[in-house]
């Protein structure tokens, strides 16, 4: 039954949390490139010092925060991983009820937005998750988070606007002078809700008090434009983590264009659909050596035109076809080479 909006916030708030990012201060400056401009504008241009006020008693700098929700009553916490990609970072998990607990990360997704925390409590209050594969357009939703990082559990209402929407996003680095690649998220809820930097890993809330999304990317220089991960991501990764202790994802080994009519006639192809086998740049081929793509014989410049069945296309590309697969199946591709088809079997492996 379709709840008032004060009595969803008070159903949710209790679960969740914010998530304080923090480092060793020796760490944050060496990530300071040398020939920085200071990080604070009274020092002399060579010094990138850390003023003392920013240091807790432990020598550790915050240098972030995101938001999170509690699946579980032992502590098992739901967030982005982009909030808990650094592995030399502390994270500190406070609860809606002040209380404060450092966070071991149990798992990270090697694709999707996603990252499973611990924290040693119990009892705790959690959320109900929903169905993000009924979702219509115009559902009402609200949006909460930690919001700016200074803001705790701010709500925001909107509706949903767009479904399996896909976007460029900048991927997490371990290494933070380095330029972040990007990748592609698809699948993804998109809503009109305010979303801030700080609400990444806060819940996406139906009107039945259910969690139907986690708040990952905004679009700037747009307005009321923003995404969410569909909730089923996550019950997938959980049953993952409850039957194999980790998150499995299949792996094919392939880096590929998919082919479209302007494709087709700008690069010469013989089919205006498929995925063209290629490397990303000048240094990196189309097919991943060892990986399962390379022990079935795919080459770069094959086009894959099918999987199972399937016609490849911007609408379903190969990695929606494997979202729906996991390690241990066999891919039926369907591969066009020197205008030859034949077709291939391919045994998924696991991704690291």
């Amino acid at each position: 039954m379709t709840n008032s909006i004060p009595q969803i916030i008070k159903k949710i708030m209790p679960a969740v949390v914010s998530i304080v990012i923090s480092k060793k201060k020796s760490d944050v400056e060496k990530e300071i490139p040398q020939n920085a401009t200071p990080i604070f504008p009274w020092e002399a241009p060579e010094k990138h010092e850390i003023p003392e006020e920013l240091i807790d008693a432990h020598g550790m700098v915050k240098i972030g925060s995101g938001s999170g929700f509690i699946v579980h009553e032992d502590g098992i916490i739901i967030t982005n991983k982009h909030v808990v990609a650094d592995n030399k970072a502390e994270y500190v998990v406070y609860t809606d009820d002040g209380n404060k607990y450092p966070a071991e990360i149990l798992a990270r997704d090697p694709i999707e937005d996603i990252a499973i925390l611990k924290i040693k409590a119990d009892g705790l209050p959690v959320v109900e998750l929903g169905d993000s594969s009924v979702l219509e357009l115009g559902l009402p939703v609200l949006a909460i988070g930690n919001a700016l990082g200074l803001f705790k559990n701010t709500v925001s209402y909107g509706i949903v606007s767009g479904l399996s929407r896909s976007i460029q996003a900048a991927a997490p680095s371990q290494n933070p002078n380095e330029m972040p690649a990007m990748q592609e998220l698809r699948g993804l809820i998109q809503t009109d809700a305010a979303i801030n930097p700080g609400n990444s890993g806060g819940p996406l809330v139906n009107m039945d008090g259910e969690v139907i999304g986690i708040n990952a990317a905004v679009v700037f220089g747009a307005q009321n434009l923003n995404f969410t991960l569909p909730i089923n991501s996550v019950k997938r990764d959980l049953e993952d983590l409850k039957k194999h202790g980790r998150i499995t994802r299949p792996m094919l080994g392939l880096r590929y264009i998919t082919i479209d009519d302007n494709m087709k006639e700008k690069m010469k192809l013989a089919v205006d659909y498929g995925a063209l086998v290629m490397g990303q740049g000048p240094h990196t081929h189309g097919v991943v050596p060892h990986s399962p793509a390379h022990k079935a014989g795919i080459r770069d410049k094959d086009i894959i035109l099918e999987c199972n069945g399937e016609k490849i296309t911007r609408e379903k590309t190969i990695q929606d076809f494997l979202e729906e697969m996991s390690v241990g199946d066999n891919l039926d591709l369907k591969v066009l080479r020197d205008k030859k088809e034949f077709e291939v079997k391919v045994l998924l492996a696991e991704r690291k």
